[in-house]
């Protein structure tokens, strides 16, 4: 996916909400990526049901927990989930938990910085670390 992409000098002094905004779409690229590889062709409804339920607010805060407490992330990925996180600027939406989306929002600003950083596979891993918690 990023042999295309240049990756950035320093990706981990952007805000945390553009990171987030990378992150969004590499991790739904991701889940739908998996969703193909694991159940091949299907209706596309279908795939957006699993999806959904992968990239859901919950689901990114759920791996946010594990993420934080499993002692994978160097000293540089947690400052960026927690940065994330923190993130004061982040606008809840009416039908979620505010702590569940600052926490999707931190794995969204993990994903975005990995991607721009170049680093294809320690997203592979820790994307399939967190699919084997869920």
């Amino acid at each position: 996916m990023t042999d295309e992409i240049q990756s950035l000098q320093r990706p981990e002094i952007l805000s945390p909400l553009t990171l987030a905004f990378m992150g969004d779409a590499v991790y739904e690229l991701f889940v739908r990526r998996e969703l193909i590889c694991q159940n091949g062709s299907m209706p596309a409804h279908v795939l957006h049901e699993k999806a959904v339920e992968l990239v859901r607010c919950s689901a990114q805060a759920k791996a946010y927990c594990f993420l934080s407490d499993s002692g994978l992330l160097d000293e540089t990925e947690a400052a960026v989930l927690r940065r994330g996180r923190n993130n004061s600027s982040v606008k809840c939406p009416k039908n979620a938990d505010l702590m569940e989306y600052r926490r999707a929002t931190g794995v969204e600003a993990l994903f975005g910085y990995l991607f721009l950083a170049g680093r294809q596979e320690r997203l592979e891993e820790l994307f399939h670390r967190i699919l084997q918690e869920a």
